[in-house]
């Protein structure tokens, strides 16, 4: 069944890309609950399987139906492109209990016996109260489950953001949109998301589209958010096939002799654009010995550089790309 968002023309020209950690924080807790569908994040789960043993995300899970309505309340649409999950979650504690309500009762109808459980119960008796619990869930979720490895998928997130803004230049918004996910087309004025569950339909009316990648929202396409929230689009970013591997893992033993084997990891690791910090998080290195690394190679024309928002990308060169393909 399709999902349409309808275009007018002052929303070609309010389309923008973010990111949210807080959405990654609601998808991870999705994930866990998934089962037979982790596929490119079996090494995270193995990763975080004993801290996650200690939450409790049963209330979380009620409200998120395979089929149907979720909150839009627990994820609001992020407030800028570079929003923290600080001012996230502040967003969610701030929502109207009333607003919050309404908000999962439509999810609970949507899970059967939903409604009828004592926790559905409970959050529906007092919804100022289960703001509170599930915005508390969601902040002791991000703890346990992204912030350790927020650098690394920040990474990709703002490496997706770069890569898409390039071609958003190149060839104009209708050929992006069908560049994000075979499961989009565009017609006319209309953007269809295909493969949702019922007929749904949007008319943006002037406010534009957020656009956002997510590491877990892999392999669906999110048009989310209705009335009273801004309309956004969730898609998977690239790169998630070699986000958990390790540098080492894929570092060509020719190129080792050639550069040295950190030189040769730092290169490697750069299969998506990447600042300083993510890279040292990802390869285990103090972030002053990876700026070293990455001024020799941009020096020698392996790397080039770009600002984006608060930081400095790395991205390999051709010749980069060639020696890092080497073998």
């Amino acid at each position: 069944m399709p999902f349409q968002l309808h275009f007018g023309e002052s929303d070609l020209l309010r389309c923008r890309f973010a990111l949210s950690p807080l959405f990654e924080t609601q998808e991870a807790v999705r994930t866990l609950h998934r089962t037979g569908r982790h596929g490119y994040h079996l090494p995270w789960l193995r990763r975080i399987r004993e801290a996650s043993g200690a939450l409790a995300l049963e209330p979380l899970w009620l409200l998120m139906p395979a089929v149907g309505h979720n909150p839009d309340f627990i994820c609001p649409p992020p407030i800028g492109p570079l929003a923290t999950f600080e001012e996230e979650i502040a967003a969610v504690r701030a929502v109207d209990p009333e607003v919050a309500r309404a908000d999962m009762a439509l999810a609970l109808a949507d899970r059967p016996g939903g409604t009828a459980s004592a926790t559905g119960r409970r959050l529906l008796a007092d919804p100022a109260r289960a703001v509170r619990e599930l915005a508390d869930l969601l902040e002791r979720a991000w703890q346990a489950l992204i912030e350790p490895y927020w650098p690394r998928l920040r990474a990709l997130l703002e490496a997706d953001i770069a890569y898409h803004s390039r071609r958003l230049a190149d060839s104009g918004l209708e050929q992006l949109l069908g560049e994000l996910s075979p499961r989009l087309s565009w017609n006319g004025a209309t953007l269809t998301v295909a493969g949702t569950q019922g007929d749904h339909e949007r008319v943006l009316g002037g406010q534009g589209l957020v656009l956002m990648p997510s590491v877990f929202v892999w392999p669906e396409v999110v048009g989310g958010h209705e009335e009273p929230w801004r309309p956004g689009l969730i898609y998977p970013a690239r790169g998630i096939g070699g986000l958990w591997s390790e540098s080492g893992d894929r570092t060509p033993e020719t190129l080792t002799r050639l550069l040295g084997r950190v030189r040769a990891d730092v290169l490697c690791a750069l299969d998506e654009p990447a600042g300083t910090s993510a890279l040292a998080h990802r390869l285990g290195l103090a972030p002053s010995s990876v700026s070293a690394h990455l001024s020799v190679l941009r020096g020698a024309g392996l790397l080039a550089s770009r600002r984006y928002g608060h930081q400095v990308l790395y991205e390999r060169t051709p010749l980069g790309i060639a020696l890092a393909a080497s073998d």
